[in-house]
């Protein structure tokens, strides 16, 4: 299925671009109309794809992280977000609530949240190769008045 629209964008793995990114995201998505809780839903997912980029993919040093954003017909949005760092050993292991590699202060709940969100997750990872965390949300048509 072709895209209707695209937009991809690299960044460093600063805190600082979490921020950047969940505001990239949304304002991509504001073409398809969608209610502020599907904006503050595809906010969140980002949130958390970029977020284990920031703490789990680049423990020991800056890389880059890049998100892809495609609209599909249907109102469907599709959110890729990937880096170039560590990658996951066992990704099963890795989507189980709780999880994680982030030390006491994470909640391990990152691919969990972004689960719930969203209405498809695919997490591909090569160990020392990175991981790409791709998310599809379909958003609701209104009803033109």
């Amino acid at each position: 299925m072709k895209p209707v629209n695209e937009a991809k964008i690299t960044f460093l793995s600063r805190s600082a671009n979490e921020g950047f990114a969940r505001t990239a995201a949304a304002c991509f998505a504001a073409q398809l109309d969608p209610t502020l809780d599907e904006i503050n839903d595809i906010k969140t997912a980002v949130s958390e794809a970029v977020t284990n980029c920031i703490v789990h993919a680049y423990p020991e040093a800056l890389g880059l992280v890049t998100l892809r954003l495609r609209l599909f017909e249907d109102n469907v949005l599709e959110i890729m977000v990937k880096d170039a760092g560590v990658g996951i050993p066992d990704v099963e292991k890795a989507r189980k609530p709780l999880f994680t590699t982030g030390g006491d202060d994470r909640s391990g709940m990152g691919f969990t949240i972004m689960e719930s969100f969203m209405d498809k997750l695919k997490v591909r990872s090569l160990p020392g190769k990175g991981t790409t965390v791709t998310m599809r949300r379909r958003i609701s048509r209104r009803l033109q008045a």
